[in-house]
C-alpha cells in the first residue's frame, strides 16, 4: 500500500504521479524530429539575421528595423506549430511536456526577439526592456503553472523511516546543495567573460545584471519541478532517462531562450553556451531527488539552481561585450569578434565539462554535499573576481555623450586673404572667434559638470562638450536651454591583448607607381620641377609609422606635429596601417606619394578602425591650431602651425554616434580659415545616394571617389546625389594602390581611402608651384575641376544611374600635370 501526503477535507487531492509509461515510437520520433528542426531553424535564423545586419552595415545601407522582428516571428511560427502538435496529440505525458516547454520557450523568444527593433546605440534602454519582458514572461508562466495541478511524488511506505508519520512532508535539504552547485556552474560559465571581456558603463552593467537575473527566473519558470517530474521514472528515480532525455529537452528550450537574448551578435555565444547547461540542470535535479540518509526523498525543487546557472551564464555576454563591436568590420585582426569567439569557445567547453561532471557524479546517485557545493561556489566566486581584476580588463568602459550647443561661432566677415601670410592671418582670426564663443557659451554648463563631478572635455571647433554619463545625464543635458542636441560618443572596450600591428609584405616600388603615373605627378616632378616643397599635409587616421623609410624624412617635427587622443602616444606610430598607407600616398617618397617633397603632421582619430564624434573632432581641432603633447587646445593652440591641406580617409556613420550635421561647423571653420579639407567619398557603392557619412557630403569639403586602372569608377566607390551639393567632386586611382605600411613594408589596398590622399597631394603640388594660391580654396577647386579628365561611370544596374554621371564621376579624374600648369598660369 502506498501512502501519500494528507490533504484537508473538502479539497481535491493532488493528482498522484503515476509512473509514466513508455511513449509510443511515433511520438518519440516526432519529438526527435521537432527537436532537430528547432535547433537547425534557430541556428540558421540567428546566424542569418546577424549576417544580414553585417551586409547592410558594410554596404552603408540603413538598418532594416523589421529584420529581427520578422526573423523571430517566422521562427516562432515554424517552431511553435510542431511544438503545439506535440503538446496536444501524444498520450505520453513526457512528450506533451516536451511540446509545451518548447512552445513556451518559442513564445519567449518571440517576445524577447522583438526588442531587437530598438537601435543598438541605445543599449541601456534595450537591457531595461529585456529585463522587464523576461520578468513579465516569468510571471505569466508561474501564473499558468498554478492553474495546472502539480503532480506529487508517491512515497512508498517502505521508503519512510518507522518513526515518520504518514503525513510527513518530503525533505528539502538537498535543494540547498543543488542551488549552490547551480551558482558554481554559473560562475564557471562567467569566468571566460571576466577574463576576455570588458564591462561597459555603470548603468549598462547594472541593467545587464538585472536582465540576467530576470532571464534566470524565466529559465526557472520554464524548467520547473513539473517539467522534470515527467522524465523521472521509478522509486527511487532512475536518473539515466532524466539526465539524458530531460537534459536534451531542456537544452533545446534553453537554445530557444538564448536566441532571444541580446542585441544582434550578442546572442550568438549563448547559442553555444546555454544548451549544454540543460544536462547539468537535469543531473542536479536527479541528485536533489535522491533520498536523504533518513530515508526521506528530496522534492527536486530546482528553480533556484536553474535561476543561478542560467542567469550567471547569460550575464557574461550581456555585460562584458558591446554588441556593436561584434562585427565583421573588426574581424580582420584579433579584435572583439576574435575574443568573443574565444570566450564562447571556452564557455562551450566549460558547459560541456559541467554537463559531464554533474551527470557522472550526481546523476549516478551521489547526493550533493552542501559543504562541498558551498566551498566550490565560493572558490569560483573568488576566481572570477581575481581574474576580472588581474588578467581581465578591470573598470568601467561605457560610452560618453557628445553635447552640441545651440550657438556656434559667427565666422562671417573673416577676410579671405590668401598666400602664406594671408592664410595664417585667417587661421588666427578663426581660432580666436571659435575659442571666444566656446569659452563664453560653455561657462555655465562646464561649471555644473564640475559641480556634479562629471568628467568632460570641451571643444571649440564645434561648440560642444563630451561628457561622461548615461541616459539620466543625457536627459538632463537635453533639457538645458543652451544645448541643441546630445549624441552618443561611442568608445571601444579594451582588449585582453593588442590587436596586432598590420604589416605589408609587398616589395618596395622601383619607381613611380601606376597611380602616380596616371595622375601625371611624376611628370610634374621631372618636367615642372615641383614636388610639394613648402607645403604641410595633415593626416587624421589610424596613425602614421614615423620610422618608415618613405615617411621618416618628411615628418614636420617639433612638439606640435603629432596628437593621439586615443592612446596618448608621444611620437608617430600606427597599429592599423591604414594611416601609414594613406599618408604614404600623399607625401611618401620612393614612388608611392604624389607630393614627395611636402611634409606631414599626424593625428590618431581611428582606433581599431572605429572612431566617434569627439575623437574625429579632436584631430580636426588639432589641425586648425596644433599644440604640444599634453597641452590645452584652448590656451596652447598655435594657429600659425596649422597644416595647409588635410587628408581624411574616414567617415563618421550613425553607428559611431554622428548625425548628418555634427561635423558641419568644423569643416565650415576650416574652410573659413583657408585650410583645404579633402575627404573620402566612402566605400558603400554602387548604391545611389551612398555619400552620406560626414564629412563627405559637406559642400565645403573636396570629396573624392575611386577609379581603377581603366579609369572606370570602382563599384565600391560611393555615389551621389547629395542634397545641396554635387558629389563626388573628383575621382582618383583607388583600386590596388601600393603604399607604405607599418614596420617599413608595403601593401596593396583598395578604397576611396586610397584615392583621397592623392588628391591632397595634387593640391600640395599646386600650392607649392604657386604659393599665392595657398588658402585660395575656391580657385583651387575650380582649377581641379577644369583640368580633370573624363572617367568612366559604372552602374549597379541600368536603372541606377544616380541622376547622371556627374553624381558618379564628379568633374572627372584629377590631372596633376594640367592642374599644376594651370596653377602657375
Amino acid at each position: 500500500m502506498e501512502v501519500g501526503p494528507p490533504f484537508p477535507a473538502g479539497q481535491p487531492a493532488p493528482r498522484p504521479l503515476a509512473t509514466p509509461g513508455p511513449p509510443s515510437p511515433w511520438a518519440v520520433v516526432a519529438a526527435a524530429v521537432t527537436g532537430c528542426w528547432t535547433v537547425g531553424l534557430v541556428v540558421v535564423g540567428q546566424l542569418g539575421g546577424w549576417l544580414a545586419d553585417q551586409v547592410l552595415l558594410a554596404s552603408g545601407l540603413d538598418r532594416v528595423v523589421w529584420l529581427w522582428p520578422a526573423t523571430v516571428l517566422f521562427t516562432v511560427l515554424l517552431v511553435g506549430a510542431p511544438a503545439l502538435t506535440l503538446a496536444l496529440l501524444p498520450r505520453s505525458a513526457a512528450v506533451r511536456t516536451t511540446g509545451r516547454t518548447w512552445l513556451a520557450a518559442a513564445l519567449a523568444l518571440g517576445a524577447l526577439g522583438l526588442l531587437r527593433a530598438m537601435p543598438p546605440v541605445h543599449h541601456e534602454a534595450y537591457l531595461a526592456a529585456l529585463a522587464a519582458t523576461a520578468g513579465l514572461a516569468a510571471l505569466v508562466l508561474r501564473a499558468l503553472a498554478r492553474r495546472v495541478p502539480v503532480a506529487t511524488p508517491r512515497v512508498p511506505a517502505s521508503a519512510a523511516p518507522p518513526w515518520a508519520p504518514a503525513s510527513a512532508a518530503p525533505r528539502r535539504a538537498p535543494t540547498s546543495a543543488a542551488t549552490l552547485l547551480g551558482v558554481a556552474g554559473g560562475l564557471a560559465l562567467l569566468l571566460p567573460w571576466a577574463w576576455l571581456g570588458a564591462l561597459g558603463g555603470l548603468l549598462e552593467t547594472v541593467l545587464a545584471g538585472v536582465a540576467a537575473a530576470a532571464l534566470g527566473v524565466l529559465a526557472g519558470a520554464l524548467l520547473d519541478d513539473a517539467f522534470w517530474s515527467r522524465f523521472t521514472v521509478g522509486e527511487p528515480p532512475r536518473p539515466t532517462r532524466l539526465v539524458l532525455v530531460g537534459g536534451l529537452v531542456a537544452g533545446v528550450a534553453l537554445l530557444l531562450l538564448a536566441a532571444g537574448v541580446g542585441q544582434s551578435g550578442a546572442q550568438l555565444p549563448l547559442l553555444l553556451i546555454l544548451p549544454p547547461a540543460g544536462f547539468a540542470l537535469a543531473a542536479l535535479h536527479a541528485a536533489a531527488r535522491r533520498p536523504a540518509p533518513t530515508g526521506r526523498p528530496g522534492t527536486g525543487a530546482l528553480r533556484p539552481a536553474a535561476r543561478w546557472l542560467v542567469g550567471l551564464g547569460v550575464l557574461g555576454p550581456l555585460a562584458c561585450t558591446d554588441p556593436e563591436e561584434i562585427t565583421l568590420l573588426l574581424a580582420s585582426t584579433r579584435d572583439v569578434p576574435f575574443w568573443v569567439a574565444a570566450a564562447a569557445g571556452a564557455g562551450l567547453a566549460v558547459a560541456a565539462v559541467l554537463a559531464v561532471t554533474y551527470g557522472v557524479l550526481l546523476g549516478r546517485g551521489r547526493r550533493p554535499s552542501r559543504r562541498v557545493a558551498g566551498v566550490t561556489a565560493a572558490a569560483l566566486l573568488l576566481a572570477v573576481g581575481a581574474v576580472a581584476v588581474g588578467a581581465g580588463q578591470p573598470g568601467l568602459h561605457g560610452e560618453r555623450l557628445f553635447v552640441v550647443l545651440r550657438e556656434q561661432a559667427d565666422l562671417a566677415g573673416v577676410p579671405a586673404t590668401t598666400g602664406r601670410a594671408g592664410r595664417d592671418a585667417r587661421v588666427a582670426e578663426v581660432h580666436r572667434r571659435l575659442v571666444a564663443t566656446a569659452e563664453r557659451t560653455q561657462a555655465d554648463l562646464r561649471r555644473d559638470l564640475r559641480r556634479l563631478r562629471l568628467d568632460h572635455t570641451p571643444y571649440y571647433l564645434v561648440n560642444a562638450v563630451e561628457v561622461d554619463g548615461g541616459p539620466a545625464v543625457r536627459a538632463w543635458l537635453s533639457r538645458r536651454p543652451e544645448v541643441a542636441r546630445v549624441l552618443v560618443s561611442q568608445r571601444v572596450r579594451p582588449l585582453p591583448a593588442p590587436a596586432g600591428r598590420s604589416r605589408g609584405t609587398a616589395p618596395a616600388p622601383g619607381g613611380p607607381e601606376w597611380n602616380v603615373r596616371m595622375l601625371g605627378a611624376d611628370r610634374v616632378w621631372s618636367q615642372l620641377g615641383v614636388d610639394g616643397s613648402g607645403i604641410v599635409v595633415g593626416s587624421s587616421d589610424s596613425g602614421v609609422d614615423g620610422g618608415h623609410p618613405a615617411l621618416a624624412g618628411s615628418f614636420r617635427g617639433g612638439d606640435d606635429s603629432w596628437h593621439d587622443p586615443w592612446n596618448g602616444t608621444r611620437a608617430p606610430t600606427d597599429q592599423g596601417g591604414h594611416g601609414t598607407h594613406t599618408t604614404g600616398s600623399a607625401v611618401g617618397r620612393g614612388g608611392i606619394g604624389v607630393a614627395p617633397g611636402a611634409r606631414w603632421a599626424g593625428c590618431v582619430n581611428l582606433d581599431r578602425n572605429l572612431g566617434n564624434p569627439a575623437y574625429y573632432l579632436d584631430c580636426l581641432q588639432f589641425m586648425l591650431a596644433p599644440f604640444p603633447v599634453g597641452g590645452d587646445p584652448f590656451s596652447d593652440g598655435r594657429p600659425a602651425r596649422a597644416p595647409d591641406i588635410l587628408t581624411n580617409s574616414w567617415g563618421c556613420p550613425a553607428l559611431e554616434g554622428c548625425d548628418p550635421g555634427v561635423l558641419g561647423p568644423a569643416t565650415a571653420a576650416l574652410d573659413a580659415a583657408g585650410v583645404m579639407v579633402v575627404a573620402a567619398a566612402g566605400n558603400t557603392g554602387p548604391y545611389c545616394g551612398s555619400i552620406d557619412d560626414p564629412p563627405a557630403p559637406y559642400a565645403d569639403v573636396l570629396t573624392v571617389g575611386a577609379v581603377d586602372r581603366q579609369r572606370k569608377v570602382t563599384l565600391f566607390s560611393s555615389r551621389g546625389p547629395v542634397p545641396g551639393a554635387a558629389k563626388p567632386d573628383l575621382v582618383a586611382p583607388g583600386d590596388e594602390v601600393l603604399s607604405a605600411m607599418p614596420g617599413g613594408g608595403y601593401a596593396v589596398l583598395s578604397g576611396t581611402s586610397m584615392a583621397t590622399p592623392q588628391v591632397a597631394g595634387v593640391v600640395a603640388l599646386m600650392w607649392s608651384a604657386n604659393p599665392a594660391l595657398v588658402g585660395d580654396l575656391p580657385r583651387t577647386r575650380q582649377i581641379l575641376r577644369d583640368t580633370a579628365t573624363p572617367a568612366v561611370a559604372t552602374y549597379a544596374a541600368r536603372t541606377q544611374t544616380c541622376g547622371g554621371d556627374r553624381n558618379i564621376t564628379g568633374a572627372g579624374l584629377v590631372d596633376a600635370y594640367a592642374a599644376v600648369q594651370a596653377a602657375r598660369g
